[in-house]
């Protein structure tokens, strides 16, 4: 299973993982920036839109006839 999340998990974010392990989050903050913060929240914020907005309505466009 993990080899299989190292395949899917973009690299900055598996980078960032092993610092917010070893460091927390202050240690993340202090190697990355605020700009990694950034990056990191609008990458999940457009991939869950993606996933459970777009699709849906996409799917659900058609049968509803909207």
């Amino acid at each position: 299973m993990r080899k299989l999340l190292s395949y899917i998990t973009p690299k900055f974010i598996s980078d960032s993982v092993q610092i917010y392990r070893d460091s927390g989050f202050k240690g993340l903050i202090k190697e990355k920036g605020w700009k990694f913060v950034f990056y990191f929240f609008m990458f999940y914020l457009i991939r869950d839109s993606i996933i459970y907005i777009l699709i849906p309505y996409l799917i659900g466009k058609p049968i509803f006839n909207w």
